[in-house]
């Protein structure tokens, strides 16, 4: 572990900034630590505008900011404010911003604590060099404390102006990873809840499968747990076609939760199993399925107990990988007059699922029109109906969409919820699935080949707007290539996002016309964030730092693409870039 302070003589550059190129007033001059206030639970509850203090900027999730300084009007004079060089490796971190000052979680388990404003770095954590796994999506922020997770399981809190450690725990696992072919992680942020750390563990490829813990905000000390993977003799233990605990896995628990502090639960959703290939075939033992329960999930939880207080399987058994593991966003919507709070949610076929927040009553879907692997969908259950093309076949191939990688993937969607509209980044291919023999996806052996749609015109990206209101889909924006970030949406009625191109757009809020794009050199690979410092509003993305996701698609695509038009290589380093409006004479 190694923390690095900002030295005295450092200290001392602050006080010549008026001489850099881009003048600051007296104010900026003055290192941000110095007024920097705790995250109370007040703050979470109604973040400032200027601030983003957690994963998507609050407990929904919405991925959207209240602030319109940069707007439809003057967007296109964006421009680069600064950049900062992060470790290469791959990554899907989002920066946090509280009082002038930006936390983000680089690679080779490095954090930064950097000047919103310029760049500048105030101090660094660096942990445990040997396991230098760093892929995260991010980390958490209350009181004085920066909360930290890593990939060897520790979780450490720090000190949010020094970068000192306050308190560090390991969170222990049911087995030892090191005799299976997988491994656990922590690529979620925290989410502070209710005075309390939840945390959801990654099970890649691990019996027993993923949990999510709750932590004591003072300590780290574990005081609940609860399993994703249910247990034999347990609520949906008969769900596993008889396996012993030790034949079940996945359930991992890989993107953070949202929170209703009026209801106060949490909302997590789950991956699939792994190990698919016992769960090919219902047993036909009264009572017992295949549907392998917690898989595939929504889980709502009490924050304080982790209490189950009810659960939705979006897809029971599925042989695809087709996780329903991503954001649970949540909203209001009205109903035959009634207007009822919502969670919602879609998987990697890109169709969301609308359950009433309180209950878990299944409510209405939504169908981004990607998939052509559910027939119906009952209106009152939601249970959904698989084509008979889409069970794997030790005999036949057939087109199946989507890819396995996903109509949709970790690049989150933003909602609006001032319009109720929301924003899915989308990818559009499909694969030739099957026939079983020595394929490589899940333990089935399945067979699957990436193909463009059967009626593609050559572009493969997708912004899809969804009016929530009407459950119906609202504007287009059709890119070349897919999108590698999520969805980013502003009170300046826009929308950003970047491309597989190495693009970083923004779009009309209204439309999904392009209004301003620049070239980052590498792939955008991050959740993009938007903050001010000293009333200047910044837009924040990290490039160069592709997640497995984005490594697999870039190969995909490239293939998929012509000669004449193919993907450029990337030529920049890694880096956090922030752009903002120029600063005026």
């Amino acid at each position: 572990m190694i923390i690095t302070a900002p030295s005295q003589a450092l200290a001392g550059l602050w006080l010549l900034a008026s001489s850099v190129a881009m003048a600051q007033t007296a104010t900026d001059t003055i290192p941000p630590l110095s007024d920097y206030s705790p995250v109370t639970t007040q703050l979470l509850l109604n973040p400032p505008a200027e601030d983003w203090l957690m994963w998507r900027r609050s407990y929904n999730l919405s991925g959207h900011s209240p602030l319109d300084q940069i707007d439809r009007d003057n967007v296109e004079q964006l421009t680069l404010a600064w950049s900062t060089p992060l470790n290469p490796g791959g990554n899907m971190t989002t920066p946090l911003v509280h009082d002038g000052v930006l936390f983000i979680a680089d690679t080779e388990n490095r954090l930064l604590a950097l000047d919103a404003r310029s760049g500048e770095e105030l101090w660094r954590y660096e942990h445990d060099r040997d396991n230098l796994d760093g892929r995260r999506i991010g980390i958490a922020l209350h009181g004085e404390l920066v909360i930290v997770p890593h990939n060897d399981l520790d979780i450490v809190a720090l000190d949010a102006r020094t970068g000192a450690t306050v308190w560090q725990q390991t969170i222990d696992t049911p087995v030892d990873s090191a005799n299976f072919p997988g491994y656990y992680s922590l690529r979620s942020a925290p989410i502070i809840a209710n005075s309390m750390i939840v945390q959801g563990v990654g099970a890649t490829v691990v019996p027993q499968g993923g949990f999510i813990v709750g932590l004591d905000l003072a300590s780290g000390e574990e005081r609940w747990r609860f399993h994703t993977v249910a247990r034999p003799n347990e609520p949906g233990g008969n769900s596993w076609n008889n396996l012993p605990l030790a034949g079940r896995s996945g359930g991992s628990v890989w993107i953070p939760g949202s929170y209703d502090p009026g209801l106060d639960l949490v909302y997590f959703g789950t991956a699939p199993t792994y190990d698919t290939a016992p769960l090919m075939e219902d047993l036909g033992i009264d009572g017992v399925s295949n549907a392998a329960l917690f898989t595939n999930t929504t889980l709502a939880l009490r924050p304080r107990s982790g209490e189950l207080v009810w659960h939705f399987q979006h897809m029971p058994n599925d042989q695809w990988d087709l996780d329903w593991v991503y954001e649970r966003q949540l909203g209001e919507i009205t109903i035959a007059g009634q207007t009822r709070k919502v969670v919602f949610t879609a998987g990697k076929m890109a169709l969301y699922d609308i359950l009433d927040a309180a209950t878990g009553d299944y409510l209405d879907s939504v169908d981004t029109g990607v998939t052509n692997m559910i027939t119906a969908i009952d209106a009152v259950t939601g249970a959904k109906t698989l084509s008979h093309i889409a069970t794997p076949s030790a005999e036949t191939s057939n087109l199946l969409c989507p890819y396995y990688l996903g109509g949709r993937n970790w690049q989150s969607a933003a909602h609006n919820q001032d319009d109720n509209l929301v924003y899915l980044p989308i990818s559009e291919m499909c694969m030739i699935g099957g026939p079983i023999g020595d394929g490589s996806l899940l333990s089935s052996g399945v067979e699957s080949s990436p193909v463009p749609r059967p009626d593609s015109d050559g572009n493969y990206g997708r912004i899809q707007a969804i009016d929530l209101n009407t459950r119906k889909l609202a504007w287009s924006h059709r890119e070349r290539t897919p999108p590698t970030v999520a969805a980013l949406s502003t009170a300046g009625k826009l929308v950003f996002s970047g491309f597989l191109d190495q693009s970083f757009k923004a779009l009309d809020a209204a439309s999904g016309s392009v209004l301003w794009e620049t070239s980052l050199g590498h792939l955008p690979s991050s959740f993009p964030i938007t903050y001010a410092v000293n009333g200047r509003q910044y837009v924040a993305v990290v490039r160069g730092q592709p997640s497995r996701f984005i490594g697999s698609l870039y190969g995909i695509i490239s293939g998929l693409l012509t000669e004449d038009e193919p993907l450029a290589v990337p030529t920049a380093d890694p880096a956090l870039m922030v752009y903002a409006l120029p600063i005026a004479d």
